[in-house]
């Protein structure tokens, strides 16, 4: 197993979200695994991106330069991290924020409106979470069941009404 991930996208779109959910499953079934978050001092409104390497050996550095997939929920995101995709890769995009042209042949593009399904679902930031389901069902990194493990474990206590809604986003996008 070699999954070099970005995930790109605004400040405020849940990206060190979903890539912390991705790292802490990795964790969970016993992989190597390193998270690397980076954002501008905007935070919310600004860029943001997160790297994730998820490896059955170790990992010598966290630095993801040639992803072999892209989560991008963002039109800049897209443009600036298409060309960097491996060949035989995979971009995951939310079609409802982006509308590029695809430049390349040698990459699968995995088009998800999940900012629409996530207003249909009455449930506004929840794209990640959905984005983050179909990437799961397109590249078999992990099982259902064993993200369904995780998100119980990041959600707090406290907000137990999180754990349904993150549950139900993550299956609204592996199930599109």
């Amino acid at each position: 197993m070699n999954h070099e991930i970005i995930i790109a996208g605004f400040g405020g779109q849940g990206v060190l979200f979903a890539g912390k959910l991705l790292s802490y499953t990795a964790m969970l079934t016993n992989k190597e695994v390193s998270w690397l978050p980076s954002y501008g001092p905007e935070m919310r409104g600004g860029t943001a991106n997160c790297s994730v390497m998820i490896k059955d050996e170790p990992i010598g550095s966290p630095l993801v330069v040639n992803p072999t997939e892209a989560i991008i929920l963002n039109k800049p995101s897209f443009t600036k991290f298409e060309d960097k995709v491996v060949s035989g890769g995979k971009i995951i995009y939310d079609s409802t924020l982006i509308d590029c042209e695809h430049s390349r042949d040698d990459i699968e593009y995995v088009a998800i409106p999940a900012t629409q399904l996530a207003y249909d679902m009455g449930a506004n930031k929840s794209a990640n979470m959905i984005i983050t389901g179909k990437m799961i069902k397109e590249t078999g990194v992990f099982t259902l069941d064993e993200v369904y493990e995780t998100v119980k474990k990041l959600v707090p206590a406290s907000k137990p009404e999180l754990l349904e809604l993150n549950r139900k986003a993550i299956a609204e996008g592996y199930n599109y």
